[in-house]
């Protein structure tokens, strides 16, 4: 039963490992196949679910969304920031702002903001 749980509701620790891993194979799927390869697209849109698994089981409490103005991007992006360092981590990467805004409600974007 102990597997199933780990299974169904992984640590802080275990989602932002794999956070971390998915988007370091997006990027090499994108730089190999380019970013709209299947490859690439299933690698970001998993990235994405896991961030917003992240969110709606650890935000506001250990984790919060902020705006990144410091990332060089085409679009605003959220930056996951984490109120403790895990590893060597003090985020679980950015989602972009108009994505967050398709999965996620006002209430829940609102909610996980909160510093």
């Amino acid at each position: 039963m102990s597997d199933i749980n780990e299974l169904l509701y992984p640590s802080l620790r275990e989602l932002v490992q794999q956070i971390k891993a998915i988007n370091r194979a997006w990027k090499v799927a994108g730089d190999l196949y380019g970013k709209d390869s299947p490859l690439s697209t299933s690698s970001r849109d998993l990235k994405s679910c896991l961030q917003v698994r992240l969110l709606r089981s650890y935000a506001p409490q250990k984790v919060y969304l902020a705006i990144d103005n410091q990332a060089e991007d085409d679009e605003q992006l959220y930056g996951l920031r984490l109120r403790e360092s895990i590893d060597k981590y003090d985020d679980a990467d950015h989602i972009p702002v108009r994505v967050a805004k398709q999965i996620l409600t006002t209430y829940e974007i609102k909610r996980f903001s909160q510093k």
